[in-house]
């Protein structure tokens, strides 16, 4: 088993993409996602696990963490850039590990290339309009209704207090505790960087195209059923508990677990999530790929 490695690479379009790799290259691929305004290191406490069962890539989406802002924020883009981090690295088969943002990157790249999914690891990922609670109106508002000020009321997130309300929002205060240290201060000192708050207002507004894509990709799951895991924090303040029966009816055979825990649900429960993730993808290697007919 190899130590995790930092590690960077030239994208086509100029820019510079961080990512970290841990695990045998023979083993099976697992890509992790992760979320706003996070990076790689929401994976800290269990990529060395996981290196014990799979190749583990997990990149600082391109606007988060070490990675250069792509010249056009849009999902789109990140996404043809984890694309082509998984073209540089001679990835085929991969399990992929979605979460708040990385949701719409992963499922994108899920459905360009079905055949190459394992299976997904499904952990507070919105992608279903039942996901949209109250908390959503200003954003759904300035969606439809693209000014200035509607702009202002659906970007609270750019704040300190929304960025520390990620981690700590909803839990209770004894597993609000059991977070080591303060998580959303690296986050913060990060989106203050030169570009990144304007690639966040920027990824906001294009979070729409991802919620324009629901129907196709609730076609994706209903025609190809890949195994799936889901490991949901019930106290995750965004998405609406409603959205977890979403997922369980398009992919009823998927293995559901509801945590104790919030929206970054591995700061709280990463040991109970490592070893889940674990025996998925030993049980899902041994089970025969079946594709549906075309």
């Amino acid at each position: 088993m190899s130590l995790p490695a930092q590690r960077r690479m030239r994208l086509s379009g100029g820019t510079e993409l961080a990512y970290v790799t841990a695990g045998d290259p023979s083993y099976p691929a697992l890509l992790l996602l992760h979320g706003f305004a996070s990076s790689a290191r929401t994976f800290r406490d269990v990529i060395p696990g996981l290196a014990g069962a799979a190749y583990v890539i997990a990149p600082d989406l391109p606007g988060h963490g070490q990675s250069d802002v792509p010249p056009t924020p849009s999902f789109a883009a990140i996404s043809e850039a984890i694309s082509e981090l998984l073209t540089h690295l001679a990835i085929g088969r991969r399990f992929i590990y979605i979460h708040d943002w990385g949701t719409a990157v992963g499922l994108q790249i899920a459905m360009q290339a079905p055949e190459l999914v394992s299976g997904l690891i499904i952990q507070n990922a919105n992608a279903h309009r039942t996901g949209f609670g109250p908390v959503w109106d200003a954003v759904l508002k300035f969606w439809s209704e693209p000014t200035k000020e509607n702009e202002a009321a659906a970007t609270p997130d750019l704040t300190f207090e929304f960025t520390r309300e990620q981690y700590t929002g909803g839990l209770p205060e004894e597993v609000a505790a059991t977070i080591k240290g303060e998580p959303w201060v690296e986050d913060w000192s990060v989106m203050n960087l030169p570009r990144r708050m304007e690639t966040h207002r920027a990824l906001i507004a294009d979070h729409k195209s991802h919620a324009a894509r629901f129907d196709a990709i609730a076609g994706y799951l209903e025609k190809w059923q890949p195994p799936a895991l889901m490991l949901w924090g019930r106290h995750e303040p965004y998405f609406d508990i409603a959205e977890t029966l979403s997922w369980m009816q398009d992919l009823p055979r998927m293995e559901a677990h509801i945590f104790d825990g919030g929206h970054f649900l591995l700061e709280t429960h990463a040991e109970p999530a490592l070893s889940l993730m674990m025996e998925f993808i030993k049980r899902t290697q041994e089970r025969p790929t079946q594709f549906p007919s075309l």
